[in-house]
């Protein structure tokens, strides 16, 4: 009874230790809830040293390492919160697996109710049956990493779009297939096989058959092409904790993505008519209208060309002495604070703390990691299109490239500037 009990303290609902699913969750709630704490009380200036607090830019430098280091514990509790969440996934998916074999159980004998049971519906069992147990052992063996989504899930930990839709044409056209080889198997008489090799003929079904050909080569070309822009230096992907649900939909910062979210909507809209079609004409494979099929390929087109121009290297514009109101304007020396002004600075997705604190700024021979300034709610410095950083001592008087290098990597354009004793 003790160690029941010891245990349950040690791993019940408070517990925040990475080795159960319930702590890692707790345990990065309350990481978070302590983080935003410190940057509130920060930002009103709460919580200072006195030791630092006569000096803006030591009480700026402390405040960043301080809020540098608790982003640091959040994002190693977020990682380890999205792994068991991850974990805990693949018994919810064979749920929806196994719960959507019961629906189609359920449509079925309603269905049938006055027109009575055929061999096309015991063969759409046996195909949800074959399919839901191939299924299983995919999502047993992926268990770690999402059981059934696992495949669809991106190298940045994304559920990516351009595999949601070919997996849902691939388990369509699955489905099908053994619908067709069950009736065969359990067929009568030689009208009966004709008509159903007949169903197999490749003109009756070749508006699916190339939006099938079609999704499955814009999965493999997306993977493709993002992964050389990637290398290229030419893209900023930065993985994310966890998927979610809506990642198909919108970018990697969680906006509305209008090219992904067409090419699911309509591909979507293509499946449920193929999988209805299916349904009344369960002895042929789908036989997909052009007008649609060539609406699924536009879709495609638009999406894929959406990858191909998104993206862009983090460019600076301008550098220029940053001063408050009412300073006059100087020389830049070392000490002083420069506003670097540009574009793509903070990469989507990266707007938390932890990564924002990794931004460097190259500054002749020296690296400045670039201070986080807390407001209520936020940071304002860094920010997309502007960073404050101080010039070190060590920089040498004369001439000085300045480069930003950010938190996914890439480097800038150089900028020219000249520093003064």
């Amino acid at each position: 009874m003790a160690v029941q009990e010891a245990r349950q303290g040690a791993h019940g609902g408070g517990c925040t230790c990475g080795g159960c699913p319930h702590g890692a969750r707790e345990g990065h709630r309350r990481a978070v809830a302590a983080f935003l704490t410190k940057r509130d009380e920060l930002a009103a200036g709460q919580g200072l040293p006195a030791a630092v607090a006569h000096s803006a830019g030591a009480s700026r430098q402390w405040v960043s390492d301080e809020l540098t280091q608790s982003a640091r514990a959040v994002a190693e509790r977020g990682r380890a919160e999205g792994e068991a969440w991850l974990r805990r996934l693949w018994t919810r998916t064979l749920g929806v697996v196994w719960g959507s074999f019961v629906v189609l159980l359920l449509v079925q004998a309603l269905t049938a109710i006055g027109t009575g049971w055929t061999t096309a519906r015991t063969a759409g069992l046996l195909a949800a049956l074959v399919v839901g147990g191939l299924l299983t052992g995919a999502a047993y063996v992926h268990r770690e990493r999402g059981g059934v989504l696992a495949p669809v899930i991106g190298e940045d930990n994304r559920l990516s779009t351009s595999r949601s839709v070919a997996a849902s044409w691939v388990l369509l056209v699955v489905f099908a297939l053994l619908v067709l080889a069950g009736q065969l198997a359990m067929a009568s008489g030689d009208g009966r096989w004709d008509e159903l090799i007949a169903g197999l003929e490749i003109g009756r079904a070749a508006g699916m058959m190339t939006v099938l050909a079609v999704v499955c080569g814009v999965a493999v070309l997306v993977r493709g092409v993002v992964g050389l822009r990637v290398l290229g230096r030419r893209l900023q992907k930065v993985p994310a904790d966890r998927p979610r649900a809506a990642d198909p939909l919108t970018d990697d910062a969680g906006r509305g993505s209008f090219a992904d979210a067409q090419y699911v909507l309509i591909s979507t809209v293509a499946v449920v008519f193929a999988a209805v079609r299916l349904a009344r004409r369960p002895e042929q494979l789908p036989d997909l209208p052009w007008g649609l099929a060539v609406l699924v390929l536009v879709s495609a087109a638009t999406y894929l060309a959406a990858k191909f121009s998104e993206g862009g290297r983090p460019v600076i514009l301008s550098v220029v002495r940053a001063r408050e109101a009412g300073d006059l304007d100087a020389p830049i020396r070392t000490g002083d604070d420069i506003e670097i002004r540009g574009a793509g600075f903070v990469p989507p997705g990266a707007g938390d703390a932890d990564r924002l604190a990794r931004m460097v700024v190259r500054i002749g021979a020296v690296h400045v990691h670039v201070p986080l300034v807390p407001v209520p709610g936020g940071f304002s410095n860094p920010a997309d299109t502007t960073l404050t950083v101080p010039v070190p001592v060590d920089v040498e008087p004369g001439r000085v490239d300045v480069q930003v290098i950010t938190a996914a990597g890439l480097e800038t354009n150089r900028v020219t500037i000249d520093v003064t004793d």
